[in-house]
């Protein structure tokens, strides 16, 4: 018996993905996974500002904990400038660095 014949051959030798069909599937698997930003409370405002300043001030490394919206990322590192117009810090990290927004800042520790 032919190979296209047995094990459901014939439909798998003939399967074709339409472009179309590839990119509703991937915003559609993009809306599924999305994770909602969390609110943050005046209280734990002020701590990130307090570890903010801090690793600022005295050097210390701070986790920053990330919004993303399929996945919370860790970040580690020094905070060496804030700004509080463009409401964004400079983060140094491995040898690199970001401006990173306030908006995305969901948590950070010393």
């Amino acid at each position: 018996m032919s190979k296209k014949l047995s094990n459901n051959g014939l439909f798998e030798s003939s399967r074709i993905i339409l472009p179309e069909h590839r990119e509703a599937y991937t915003q559609h698997m993009s809306k599924v996974d999305k994770k909602a930003k969390p609110l943050i409370d005046e209280q734990e405002w002020q701590q990130i500002g307090v570890s903010l300043s801090e690793s600022l001030r005295q050097h210390v490394k701070v986790t920053l904990t990330l919004y993303d919206p399929y996945q919370f990322k860790e970040l580690t590192g020094l905070v060496s400038v804030i700004n509080t117009s463009r409401k964004e810090i400079k983060f140094h990290y491995d040898d690199d660095w970001d401006w990173i927004s306030f908006d995305k800042i969901v948590s950070a520790r010393i």
